[in-house]
């Protein structure tokens, strides 16, 4: 089913996380019967929200309590701004996420931006192992999979727009930016085939003009700034983590596609669960929501019977 952005924000409810007001999905508010299911933790990308995982919701939620927040400074979450946005603070929020729903062991699915959190989730369900003397035990995070995003600062090739708007002139840029600029930016890290709609293109600007949220953007864009300074900590978050990892990824992708995965089998290893799809740009859950469900399914598939 296909999510307007009305009928997603019924599916969500606004929950006070950190000190702030942040918008969480959760099937559990539709589907009592998901008390009974496994949680899949969705946590999206920059500079959209939870919305973006709309073509596969309904079918994650056949087999998971899927919930997910949206992130602060995006979506229908609070926006502070002046405010100086960090990966550490989204991390604590979607930690906050899971205690506020009494969530224990989850799947993670994550997205771009999102990656990044949730290699800072795994650092630090790493140390917590480390801590209780079972560094090799299983962690939180019964799964970790991510789709198309900056794992590495070396293979993440901004826009010229992002990289614009992360620098002095960013605020300036910010105010003056308009539709048609924005989402030809958005449509860019799109394959050529599978272009997102107008009607997908008005929810994206909707979604980062909620609660005056362009001016947002370039403050959060300082987590490229973060991925530099954390390099050390966010890979070895990847090489160490005992969670099983599988990256789905759209090999056209301009800034994380097929040269990502390339320094992914290099650093982290070839043997977690790689799957690539041709011809498919940076979003491939909105591009291709059948072949990531497809994919991911035989990921989950393939962790039955897996024994630490």
């Amino acid at each position: 089913m296909r999510y307007s952005l009305e009928n997603w924000r019924q599916l969500g409810q606004m929950h006070t996380l950190c000190g702030r007001s942040i918008f969480v999905v959760d099937s559990l508010r539709h589907d009592p019967s998901a008390s009974n299911k496994p949680v899949l933790l969705l946590v999206h990308g920059y500079p959209t929200s939870t919305w973006d995982f709309n073509l596969i919701y309904d079918e994650l939620c056949r087999d998971f309590r899927v919930l997910g927040p949206d992130l602060l400074g995006l979506g229908f979450s609070e926006k502070p701004y002046p405010h100086p946005y960090s990966i550490m603070e989204q991390a604590d929020i979607v930690e906050a996420t899971l205690a506020a729903t009494d969530t224990g062991p989850c799947h993670v699915l994550a997205h771009d931006y999102g990656d990044t959190v949730a290699q800072e989730m795994l650092a630090r369900d790493n140390a917590r192992s480390a801590a209780a003397g079972n560094p090799g035990g299983s962690g939180r995070y019964l799964s970790v999979t991510l789709l198309n995003g900056g794992l590495f600062p070396e293979t993440h090739l901004a826009r010229p727009m992002q990289k614009l708007m992360a620098g002095p002139l960013g605020p300036l840029l910010a105010r003056l930016a308009s539709r048609r600029n924005l989402l030809k930016t958005f449509c860019s890290v799109f394959g050529a085939a599978t272009q997102p709609s107008e009607d997908e293109l008005e929810a994206v600007w909707q979604l980062v003009n909620h609660h005056q949220g362009m001016r947002c953007l370039p403050p959060l864009l300082g987590y490229m700034r973060e991925r530099r300074e954390h390099r050390r900590r966010w890979v070895a978050a990847l090489t160490d983590t005992r969670s099983p990892l599988a990256v789905i990824n759209g090999s056209a992708d301009p800034v994380s596609g097929a040269h990502m995965v390339a320094r992914f089998r290099e650093l982290v290893g070839a043997q977690h669960f790689i799957h690539a799809l041709p011809d498919i740009g940076h979003y491939p859950h909105m591009e291709a929501p059948a072949a990531v469900l497809n994919a991911w399914r035989h990921f989950i598939a393939g962790l039955q019977g897996r024994t630490d």
